[in-house]
């Protein structure tokens, strides 16, 4: 079994504290960086942040759908941390101020893979499908928080 990870990243004209309140929006932005992959969204305790409980599925193919329960956590001022109760899936949302200006926003996922020939195929194309779903989210996300 070896671990499996996904990153994605986006430079954004927003300054770091205003993306990072978005990311921290459970009940408003984060809802609106929502692609058709997710379903079932719902925030089930807090709301903002640190203590925040969600609850989504994620349909990364039309035959893989993970049911996700995350608890939010935020460990400094700049990371996001999301820990998924029903499984070993953690995202990690990272806001560093970029050169030039605005913020530098990296999303990583990590889980524990699946063992033999399936964990070879979830090694090779579950971080290309995923990463697409956070590129997405990303510019989302840039359209949230400019201007």
């Amino acid at each position: 079994m070896g671990k499996v990870v996904v990153t994605a990243e986006k430079t954004l004209t927003a300054g770091p504290d205003r993306v990072l309140g978005a990311l921290a929006d459970y009940t408003g932005a984060r809802s609106r960086m929502l692609t058709e992959h997710f379903s079932e969204y719902e925030v089930r305790e807090g709301g903002q942040g640190e203590g925040t409980v969600v609850h989504w599925k994620l349909a990364a193919t039309s035959k893989r759908v993970r049911d996700c329960l995350f608890t939010v956590n935020a460990p400094d001022k700049d990371r996001l941390v999301e820990r998924d109760a029903n499984s070993s899936m953690v995202t990690t949302w990272t806001v560093s101020p970029a050169a030039g200006g605005g913020s530098r926003v990296q999303v990583t996922t990590t889980w524990d893979g699946a063992t033999g020939i399936g964990g070879f195929f979830e090694r090779t194309f579950a971080p290309k499908g995923l990463r697409r779903i956070y590129e997405e989210q990303l510019a989302k996300l840039s359209s949230e928080v400019a201007g």
